[in-house]
């Protein structure tokens, strides 16, 4: 049996979303962030040294970082659906939005998402003004922009194929549900970009993406 070590509002939910797809049976194993750091409990640490999630342990197989738990799980339980077979280009260019969604589309949103709490952050008042003035030139002179430019890369990938590994739906497109969703949330993403905001209304019509919603919980990126 598959156990998914599963924080809230985090990557692991598309890991239960993948597993719905697949159709494999697994259990989850629930871990709450800190209301007020949102960092995840220490008890993840038993699980993983880094403490992170999404973590799997498949009947002894523990892995960790979701790009090859996804790779692993369709490779061993895809039955030659939703991943490409290895050596073909198709499976090139899965990999590479399975590698890109962490490597390159994340970083910028998870420092928009830090700056954004130094701005908020309580502080003293005297030292405000100036984290504020800190946190809002690096937010619009670097990341503002780096987000934009990903965001207008992927747009136009998607203008090639109808998704993102090609014209099937595949774990390329699940993949890259979580840096979309965060864009959504706080990266400038709306209807301006009508392929990737399309992109989003697709996956969360699918059925098994809302089962995974019911059994997974709370899943809202601030």
């Amino acid at each position: 049996m598959i156990t998914v070590h599963h924080l809230n509002n985090s990557r692991s939910q598309r890991i239960l979303w993948l597993l719905e797809e697949l159709g494999v049976p697994y259990e989850i194993k629930r871990y709450q962030r800190d209301p007020k750091t949102m960092l995840a409990p220490p008890e993840l640490r038993a699980v993983h040294p880094l403490g992170k999630s999404p973590v799997v342990d498949d009947d002894g197989t523990v892995l960790a970082e979701s790009g090859a738990i996804v790779e692993y799980l369709a490779d061993r339980y895809g039955t030659g659906t939703l991943i490409p077979p290895h050596g073909t280009p198709q499976r090139l260019r899965c990999n590479y939005w399975l590698h890109y969604a962490e490597g390159s589309a994340m970083p910028p949103l998870l420092l928009k998402l830090v700056f954004h709490r130094v701005e908020t952050a309580p502080m003293p008042f005297f030292a405000r003004p100036i984290a504020k003035g800190i946190a809002g030139k690096v937010q619009h002179g670097f990341v503002d922009p780096q987000i934009a430019l990903h965001l207008d890369y992927m747009e136009g990938e998607l203008g090639k194929s109808a998704w993102f590994g090609g014209p099937e739906f595949s774990v390329a497109d699940i993949q890259m549900s979580f840096p979309l969703e965060a864009a959504a949330s706080r990266g400038g993403l709306n209807e301006s970009r009508p392929k990737l905001w399309a992109f989003l209304q697709r996956i969360h019509a699918r059925p098994a993406y809302q089962r995974a919603l019911e059994r997974g919980g709370e899943y809202t990126l601030g």
